[in-house]
């Protein structure tokens, strides 16, 4: 099904870009004997556009062999938009050259050379544009389990869970978690967010047929280099595309520093992304930001806080202490949306745990007000932590800040999310909020902090808006 859906995707692609090269060349036309941009026409230099139609034809064909050779048809997922753009450019100058130097050789010296360079530009735009959009139309298939490959990853490391992470942030990748297999037991006996524990390496044949898996990714250790051919060998047999990743030293995939001397591949430590003058260039935005924000919301900050005292008995704030980065405790502030004794009731709710790992959720929490219901579903409960991020205990993007007992049941792996600023709002919290599991939460921490930038957070702020909005996740 999956082969189908990759076929006529390229196909449609091709036909797309055949329509859009012929659009851009009648454009170019246009512009040069209509129009007459930049230099006029004199009527004995006129031609009519029938004289171009084989033009328009041979430019076509050669652009899509330049294209096919260059690999644009080839869908690959790690291929950026700018890599496509690099790659249409290059090829349409590529296929222009060589028309001009048919032109030479047959001195078919009537044709405008403005054309060409018109043409240049528009098939360049023209095909970037529709490659855009194709990529949104893609993903947002993906995204409802269209085109997607099953895959199941062969080692639960340090490089195991990174590439989790990344098939779980970016959904429009195109996989669909199946599980892990991992020789080690204690692996063996917890799921990873989506991603169920399967068994170990000798079940890979039964798990390849039960689970209809599209494609295997393996990455285990470097001593494990003759079972590791043998995982793709024998998925390759069955049809099963394998791909391998090499788990240097344990070490993270973001945490390699790559280059290269003569040929000779250099492989090094990379410092931590959020370090340094990044981190210093975080802590200007977040004052800015919730400076700006306090000042403006300050209406609705005060109209909360009398409404709380009308609805409700107790302080208009909740106060508790959570940790920041590097585990430092401090005071987080919240709008009181439970009872004032709720957390004393806390120990007699466990039982009623909706969530899985050490945080607490439930739908229906008993201990809410009615006001509270509507902060909590619209997230207004968090506006005093603009106060927590403007004193720098917290930042506008990052990991939700835990309270100490939660991080007494972290698994040694969830603590990595301690090494960067805690947030009010971050990746999971747009991408499911409480509709996801503890472990996915962690997992999607671990990626913002492996791929942190000023673009990355402003784009989480964006997304936030609407998910509150919407009350996507909220309870």
């Amino acid at each position: 099904m999956f082969g189908t859906y990759k076929r006529w995707s390229t196909l449609a692609l091709v036909v797309t870009d055949i329509i859009l090269i012929n659009v851009a060349f009648v454009l170019s036309y246009y512009m040069r004997y209509e129009l007459q941009w930049i230099r006029a026409v004199a009527e004995a230099y006129y031609v009519p556009f029938r004289a171009y139609i084989p033009v328009a034809l041979l430019v076509t064909v050669i652009l899509l062999i330049v294209f096919t050779m260059e690999g644009l048809y080839r869908r690959r997922r790690g291929t950026t938009w700018l890599d496509e753009i690099y790659t249409i450019f290059t090829g349409t100058l590529v296929s222009m050259a060589i028309m001009i130097f048919i032109f030479f050789l047959y001195r078919a010296h009537f044709y405008s050379r403005l054309i060409f360079f018109y043409a240049v530009l528009l098939i360049g735009t023209l095909l970037s544009l529709s490659r855009l959009i194709e990529r949104q139309i893609r993903a947002r298939f993906r995204r409802r389990g269209v085109g997607v490959d099953r895959v199941v990853i062969v080692g639960a490391g340090v490089v195991g869970r990174a590439i989790m992470r990344s098939i779980l942030a970016r959904p429009e990748l195109g996989y669909r978690p199946v599980g892990f297999i991992d020789d080690d037991p204690e692996k063996q006996e917890n799921d990873i967010g989506p991603f169920r524990a399967l068994g170990s390496t000798a079940d890979l044949p039964s798990v390849l047929e039960r689970e209809e898996v599209d494609q295997v990714i393996v990455s285990l250790p470097w001593m494990s280099q003759r079972k590791v051919l043998g995982i793709i060998a024998d998925s390759e047999r069955r049809g099963v595309q394998a791909r391998f990743v090499p788990d240097l030293l344990q070490m993270s995939l973001s945490q390699v520093d790559t280059d290269v001397i003569n040929g000779i591949p250099l492989i090094g430590m990379k410092q931590p992304t959020l370090k340094g003058w990044k981190i210093a260039v975080k802590r200007l935005i977040d004052i800015a930001i919730s400076g700006v924000a306090l000042l403006l919301l300050a209406p609705l900050l005060f109209l909360i806080s009398a409404l709380i005292k009308l609805d409700s008995a107790g302080p208009v704030f909740f106060k508790q202490t959570r940790l920041a980065r590097g585990g430092k405790p401090f005071t987080c502030y919240k709008f009181r949306s439970m009872t004032h004794e709720a957390e004393k009731e806390l120990a007699q709710l466990a039982t009623l745990n909706e969530a899985k790992g050490p945080i607490f959720k439930i739908k229906e929490d008993p201990r809410r007000t009615r006001l509270g219901k509507i902060l909590r579903r619209f997230s207004l409960d968090e506006l005093p932590q603009l106060f927590n991020v403007f004193r720098g205990d917290m930042s506008m993007v990052g990991p939700r800040p835990p309270v100490p007992s939660e991080v007494e049941e972290y698994q040694d792996w969830h603590h990595d999310r301690l090494n960067i600023p805690a947030g009010i709002t971050g990746l999971w919290q747009v991408m499911g909020r409480s509709d996801l599991s503890f472990d996915e939460m962690v997992m999607l921490d671990l990626f913002y902090a492996e791929n942190w930038s000023l673009w990355l957070d402003f784009k989480i702020m964006l997304r936030t808006i609407p998910t509150v909005l919407f009350a996507r996740g909220a309870y």
